[in-house]
């Protein structure tokens, strides 16, 4: 079967994106897929990994070929624990093992490091959930994401509290992440756009479960809105 673009969309994009990485005499496609498979989210992570497993089982049973050569698709798993550090060794070490094109990663802490290593090595690379539009903003024309960006996100959030809740006060929680920081500083701005005043910003971490002294703080200003 030729492939067509009525694939399920992600095995369309997969196999769209990647189709030029594979050579006349190419007959396997390797795809490599990174997520959190360890941590507080390998959930997250995992819940990924089975889409792109199940869309890469799809296109085999289509028997697609690429360049008039009936190709398999195989899938390499790496595990990035949601660190930035630990997701750029897991770049890295796809592109050792010469994979054609990269699904991943969940965080865009992690997405846009290793979105480099991918680009340095002239590797498509589609992220299914980063956010923070530095991602894209980089000039990588092997950078993808197929979700919307925090402009998009939480400036959307900022004018709903604004228009939608009729809020006139407002606190924000971060959580410095890359993803916590760019919908954090795009809801502010969309808010802000709206007339809404931001009465206090406060700063946690992805790791922490206690949140007492922030919300003793937050209460002394009386938002409408957290």
């Amino acid at each position: 079967m030729q492939f067509t673009p009525k694939m399920i969309p992600l095995a369309g994009a997969i196999a769209f994106a990647f189709a030029g990485a594979a050579s006349a005499q190419e007959q396997v496609v390797r795809i490599g897929h990174v997520g959190p498979i360890s941590g507080a989210i390998a959930h997250l992570g995992k819940d990924n990994e089975y889409g792109a497993r199940m869309a890469i089982d799809e296109l085999n049973a289509k028997g697609v070929t690429i360049g008039g050569k009936k190709v398999k698709f195989e899938l390499l798993a790496e595990d990035d624990g949601a660190d930035p550090k630990q997701g750029t060794a897991a770049a890295q070490k796809l592109v050792d093992a010469k994979v054609n094109g990269v699904i991943g990663h969940l965080n865009s802490g992690t997405t846009i490091p290793a979105s480099k290593i991918y680009h340095d090595a002239g590797i498509p690379q589609i992220s299914p959930s980063a956010t923070n539009p530095k991602y894209t903003q980089q000039g990588f024309k092997s950078a993808f994401r197929v979700v919307a960006n925090d402009g998009q996100l939480g400036g959307t959030l900022g004018r709903y509290a604004a228009e939608k809740l009729n809020a006139k006060k407002v606190a924000v929680v971060d959580d410095r992440t890359a993803y916590g920081q760019g919908v954090a500083q795009e809801f502010i701005k969309g808010a802000k756009g709206k007339g809404v005043e931001i009465v206090a910003q406060q700063y946690t971490n992805d790791k922490a479960t206690d949140f007492n002294a922030i919300l003793t703080a937050i209460k002394a200003k009386n938002p409408d809105v957290v």
